[in-house]
């Protein structure tokens, strides 16, 4: 099945043109003159039949008579300007009035792209055709392309979502597995509980990965919601920590509170952003501590700091938070967590931003005591 719209390279559809002329042999010679193969001429012995043919068919390029009874070029200019399906055709005009400043003005004021003055030379006119004609398959090729492009990465997002949702099974029962092993295994064996400790740890990795390219769909499609409740940022951060500091085999976690920590937010994800804060310190930081500090001193928000030893490249700071964009080593994983971050802080109402201060790199989330009730549906 083919999911993309037809190329329009590939596309035997003709080019359409629109001559109006109120005098038959006006049409006559137009329509030798510019008869070729791939492109299909509309001819109008009226502005009232011109209209006629624009509600019916898409046009390159329209040839207006300025002369014609009831209807002038001017007001079929006007009126094509007005209606959505032909206010962005190119207009010439063609007039057998002498040439007046006046008049010229007036047509380029309805909307002309040019205004010729009869008789006009053959060439002149292919010349501007031929211009308008590649244009306009040029902007065909483009929209194609667009939307190719568009449904290439919806179909990648929705594939993601699906994948991602259905490894989590596979990998939980990996885990168990693992964790079953360890329990069964004798005492002495040290060498097996190694290789069930990489596992695990591997098994615990890649878990991590599948929710960071599910919460990325879940974004993307705008299908993640916000479960807002009273929450203590102080007491969220120091359980990550606790966390954080038994999977790395130790603490080299420093942690600083000060005022109150109260506010109302989704405790799920205020706690992943500071869970992806953290280990982002932690990675990237070496063996040098890492200091985690939650200010609840302003009335209006809780401010959450993190800083690490380090410095982000000044030609990657504006794209940190940007997917795929962050991952300062491509094995450490998928460059996602700080994309997603910084989304769960937005989410919040809030702002996240990253500097390089006195040979460290700190990390700045700002939230809002109270999040906007629009704010806790999709995002």
């Amino acid at each position: 099945m083919n999911l993309l719209p037809p190329d329009p390279a590939q596309s035997q559809t003709p080019v359409n043109l629109l001559i109006v002329d109120d005098v038959p042999q006006n049409l006559v010679a137009m329509q030798a003159l510019l008869r070729r193969e791939g492109v299909n001429l509309l001819l109008a012995g009226s502005g009232a039949q011109a209209l006629e043919l624009l509600l019916e068919h898409e046009v390159a390029l329209a040839l207006l008579d300025v002369h014609m009874p009831e209807i002038d070029g001017f007001t079929l200019a006007e009126l094509m300007r007005g209606s959505q399906r032909s206010r962005d055709v190119p207009i010439i005009f063609l007039t057998a009035s002498p040439d007046d400043p006046v008049r010229a003005f007036k047509g380029y004021e309805s909307g002309a792209v040019d205004f010729l003055h009869k008789p006009v030379a053959p060439q002149v006119i292919l010349s501007k055709v031929n211009v308008f004609i590649e244009l306009y398959q040029q902007r065909q090729l483009l929209k194609w392309r667009n939307d190719a492009l568009e449904r290439a990465l919806k179909l990648n997002e929705t594939m993601a979502a699906v994948l991602t949702h259905d490894l989590r099974t596979p990998l939980s029962a990996i885990l168990l597995c693992a964790d079953k092993l360890s329990l069964e295994l004798p005492p002495g064996n040290a060498s097996a509980q190694q290789t069930l400790q990489h596992l695990e740890a591997s098994t615990v990795r890649m878990a991590r990965m599948v929710e960071q390219l599910l919460d990325f769909s879940r974004i993307r499609s705008g299908g993640l919601r916000l479960d807002a409740s009273n929450c203590d940022l102080e007491e969220l951060a120091r359980a990550v920590i606790a966390e954080a500091g038994s999977a790395h085999g130790g603490s080299r976690i420093t942690f600083d509170a000060r005022g109150d920590a109260m506010l109302h937010g989704d405790m799920d994800r205020l706690g992943q952003v500071v869970a992806n804060l953290v280990g982002n310190a932690l990675t990237h930081g070496g063996k040098d501590m890492v200091q985690v500090a939650v200010d609840g001193s302003d009335a209006r928000a809780v401010t959450l700091r993190v800083r690490n030893t380090g410095h982000i490249e000044d030609a990657l700071l504006p794209r940190l938070f940007e997917p795929f964009k962050a991952s300062f080593h491509q094995s450490k994983g998928l460059g996602l967590g700080l994309y997603i971050v910084d989304q769960f802080v937005a989410a919040h109402g809030g702002s996240l931003t990253a500097r390089n201060e006195a040979g460290q790199v700190v990390f700045e989330a700002v939230l809002p005591r109270r999040v906007d009730a629009r704010a806790m549906g999709a995002f």
